[in-house]
């Protein structure tokens, strides 16, 4: 009888072990489900959510930080055709989109619009000095000039610059380079980013994720239209992916992200790199590639980027977007800082840049089960133009185009510790608190039903031994 009531035991040991596993088990594709529908009810975009309340307005603080480009040697430049040699000078520091989105308009497809107000405050602590520091720089106006202008009307452009007692380069402050300052050939305002201060980007209309959360933030259309018109090109003139503020949720490391931007006009892509820690959450790192602004010679698909054969020696430069199109006129160009990944004659016809992968390329760290874009850095250079003329006094040493740099800007952001805080214990630790029940009841019951059986075949086996005997 007590043999009986061993092994009777053991095998329901065994029984209980394995429902306990079974559990554990039944727990994974449970708790997964759980997990997905509560990340899926949170990132749409609807007010009441996680994903609205990011979204609206910004919770971390989003800086601007510009490094310009002080020229050392203007006076050999001009009168002897030397190669220009710079200096950084930097940073100075601005807060940016510290304003709401602002006519928020939710739409029947599942859509909603808004309009994203633009301001800038500087911010002395993080900065080299006070907005009022000079920099020698490139001229704006000359070479705006020199771009615009045909050669037949170069003695016109002479006499205006000579008039004007202005010159390839000039003095300037920090503020009136950024936000503007009256130029005295052009008798208007000129500036970097002139106007800047109670403007707006948009309007966006973007999908909200409630029917299809795929595509939660999805641009639908910017500025009204649901292409570009900038490069008269269907591929290159295609608005496609987020704001790169944040993705569908679930990402999946092995495709790329895709997202739009305003300041260079096109929309790119970025590519997974590593997964890292941050501030205890794991986030998946995607950079832009060195693809992004190469030659159409490498990347084809560019081709409908090359705006100027003249300027980018028949399409062969690489680092360098030419965004005149979409702002105005103006002939600006756009690469990575110190034309990371750009061709050699763009740091041969300017001395003393110095690129560096780890302090200027662009990346996005992303929090993988939502989506959330965590922590970013976006680099981007401004550049402009000038080259040789036989009228014009003040370029009559210059021996071939230059693409000059002006100022690089480092728009970036990152999740506070607070805010930290409260996503690990709002998704992170339930995540992890499901997922440890789950590894214990599975392993506790395997662990249960393993040695019921083991015990009850030693005994069993004992038993029969003894009845032999």
């Amino acid at each position: 009888m007590g043999c009986c009531n061993r092994r009777c035991g053991l095998i329901a040991g065994a029984v209980f072990g394995a429902v306990v596993a079974i559990l554990g088990g039944v727990l994974i594709p449970l708790g997964n489900s759980v997990i997905e529908g509560t990340v899926k009810k949170e990132a749409v975009i609807a007010p009441g959510t996680t994903a609205y309340d990011n979204w609206v307005a910004t919770g971390a603080n989003v800086y601007r930080q510009f490094w310009f480009f002080h020229v050392q040697n203007p006076q050999e430049v001009l009168q002897n055709g030397a190669t220009p040699v710079v200096v950084e000078k930097g940073p100075y520091t601005y807060r940016t989109r510290y304003l709401p989105k602002e006519n928020v308009t939710f739409n029947l497809n599942q859509t909603v619009s808004f309009l994203l107000p633009l301001g800038a405050i500087f911010e002395p602590s993080m900065s080299v000095g006070p907005e009022e520091d000079k920099v020698t720089s490139l001229n704006v106006a000359v070479a705006a000039a020199y771009s615009l202008v045909p050669k037949q009307l170069h003695l016109v452009l002479e006499t205006l610059i000579k008039a004007s007692k202005s010159s390839l380069f000039q003095h300037r402050t920090v503020k009136e380079m950024l936000w503007g300052y009256t130029d005295p050939m052009l008798k208007g305002t000129v500036g970097l980013f002139v106007p800047y201060n109670g403007t707006y980007d948009g309007y966006y209309t973007v999908f909200t994720g409630k029917e299809d959360i795929s595509k939660v933030g999805l641009i639908d259309r910017w500025q009204g239209e649901r292409s570009l018109r900038f490069w008269n090109d269907k591929y290159c003139d295609m608005i496609n992916g987020t704001d790169a503020s944040s993705f569908a949720p679930f990402v999946d490391k092995k495709k790329p992200l895709y997202f739009f931007s305003s300041d260079i006009c096109r929309s790119v892509s970025a590519s997974f790199e590593e997964s890292m820690d941050l501030k205890g959450i794991e986030v998946y790192r995607y950079a832009l590639q060195p693809s992004t602004l190469a030659s159409p010679i490498v990347n084809p698909d560019n081709r409908c980027f090359c705006r100027n054969p003249t300027t980018t020696k028949n399409c062969t430069m690489a680092g360098v977007l030419d965004i005149s199109s979409c702002k105005e006129g103006k002939p600006i160009y756009i690469s990575l800082p110190h034309f990371l990944h750009g061709s050699p004659s763009l740091r041969e016809s300017v001395l003393g840049l110095n690129p560096s992968e780890e302090h200027h390329h662009t990346f996005l760290d992303v929090e993988p089960t939502t989506g959330f874009t965590l922590r970013f850095a976006k680099r981007i250079q401004v550049n402009m133009m000038y080259g040789p003329s036989d009228v014009i006094t003040v370029l009559k040493k210059v021996k071939d185009y230059t693409i000059f740099p002006l100022v690089w800007m480092n728009e970036t952001a990152a999740l506070d510790d607070e805010t930290a805080d409260m996503f690990k214990e709002e998704l992170i630790s339930r995540v992890q608190m499901l997922e440890m029940i789950q590894q214990v009841l599975l392993g506790t019951g395997v662990a249960i039903f393993i040695l019921c059986l083991i015990s009850y075949c030693v005994v069993r086996r004992r038993d029969n031994d003894i009845k032999i005997v």
